[in-house]
């Protein structure tokens, strides 16, 4: 299980391994190059890999000032699949991260600047 030691602007260290671009942290790896369709915006396109892997819940974590924007259509092509969708600042988004996983199946994707 992949746990997330520390998050500052710019890098999430997850199991002890520093990470400088953007994150999906699955419970048993890490995609290090997660990029978004569009740079600020979540498209359902953008979380291919997170629905083929079926969580329970999917933490977005928007960046250390929350620029990302989930746009509309991501929660319910999410729910359509039975995964909850939580989206918070980078931040709280790993602390969320770290309370679930060792009670849910749950993964992150982490917008690592702004």
């Amino acid at each position: 299980m992949n746990k997330i030691d520390s998050y500052h602007f710019g890098q999430v260290a997850v199991n002890g391994k520093r990470y400088t671009s953007d994150v999906i942290i699955f419970p048993d790896r890490v995609n290090a190059r997660w990029w978004r369709k569009t740079g600020h915006e979540l498209h359902p396109d953008d979380l291919s890999q997170v629905m083929a892997e079926k969580p329970e819940v999917l933490v977005v974590g928007t960046g250390a000032f929350g620029l990302v924007k989930v746009l509309p259509e991501v929660k319910p092509s999410l729910e359509a699949e039975g995964i909850k969708l939580i989206a918070e600042s980078t931040e709280e988004a790993c602390n969320i991260y770290n309370q679930l996983c060792h009670s849910q199946m749950v993964v992150a994707a982490l917008h690592l600047t702004c």
